[in-house]
């Protein structure tokens, strides 16, 4: 069978032959549809991360697929994959079959695509958690999202105002307005964040981005509010003013959704549900498995929609 295979950190992606996996107890042996790639395998891929596979490995932390072998599922069931140690700890979903451990598993309805089905969970449990697990957002409330063109961004975006919050969307430029909603209110920061948020109120940041672009939005947060970070694409840093910051009094809540995993999982078939009957929408953007490497790079592109995924013979 095909695989992508990494064999040194930051080595371009190949695709080899593997020999096919035989399943084992406690394991699942499921046909990949499409293979989610993702912010998380390329921080493994670069070596940036905690902990990674034994090299050569195969990247790939979610999937979608159908079963081939399993005592838990029967053959020919759909399902999505994440977790479990896949494409961090062990070979990941980038690969015509998966071997993977049963608990990583779960059934994808019918009404649910495989490329769909495979690259939901990440950023619809992460917008999901981050503003009811962690912000523990109230209807009325001002939520401000930075990246809101992004998968994350885009979902917090559906997600609070269809919790009765006010939202504003902050975006990188003004040809992305027309990507939301009515009722939302847009903000481009095309060239001076700080000049552009000035003035701006919010109970509640969601921000996605990092970077400069945090520090001149953590200022728009009120005293008292929340800001839930939750990524770092425009850079890894962040510099306070402490004694400003202090008296602000506003508190950073980083979300970890591998600590969270458990209740990313409880809330997919919600999620999945609302994405089968249109309530939510997510921008997947397919890959042939040989195009890993250019997938890598697109995820990387600044206003770049919705997420990457391979699919398997296209």
């Amino acid at each position: 069978m095909k695989a992508v295979r990494i064999h040194a950190f930051d080595a371009a992606p190949v695709l080899e032959d593997v020999p096919v996996p035989e399943r084992r107890p406690g394991r699942t042996i499921v046909q990949m549809h499409a293979a989610t790639v993702g912010h998380i395998d390329r921080t493994v891929w670069r070596g940036s991360f905690l902990r990674h596979p034994p090299f050569p490995y195969t990247p790939g932390v979610e999937a979608a697929g159908v079963v081939v072998a399993s005592d838990r599922y029967a053959p020919g069931q759909r399902v999505w994959l994440r977790g479990a140690g896949l494409g961090t700890v062990s070979d990941g979903t980038w690969c015509e079959l998966i071997d993977a451990p049963d608990e990583a598993i779960a059934p994808l309805p019918d009404a649910v695509p495989a490329p769909l089905g495979a690259a939901f969970f990440s950023p619809c449990t992460s917008a999901w958690v981050a503003l009811h697990g962690v912000a523990r957002v109230r209807a009325g409330e001002h939520v401000l999202v930075t990246g809101a063109t992004g998968a994350v961004g885009s979902l917090a975006v559906q997600l609070a105002a269809d919790a009765g919050a006010e939202v504003t969307a902050v975006v990188s430029s003004r040809a992305q307005a027309d990507r939301f909603a009515k009722g939302t209110r847009v903000i481009a920061v095309e060239r001076d964040p700080d000049a552009v948020l000035k003035g701006l109120s919010a109970d509640l940041l969601v921000d996605t981005v990092g970077g400069a672009h945090l520090a001149a939005a953590l200022i728009c947060v009120r005293p008292g509010g929340r800001a839930v970070l939750v990524g770092y694409t425009a850079g890894q840093t962040l510099s306070l003013d402490i004694a400003h910051f202090l008296q602000r009094d506003v508190a950073l809540l980083p979300l970890n959704m591998f600590r969270r995993e458990a209740e990313g999982r409880a809330a997919a078939p919600e999620l999945l549900a609302r994405l089968s009957d249109g309530r939510l929408h997510l921008e997947v953007h397919t890959f042939a498995l040989g195009d890993a490497a250019q997938a890598l790079d697109w995820i990387t592109r600044r206003g770049h929609r919705g997420r990457a995924v391979l699919v398997s013979g296209g």
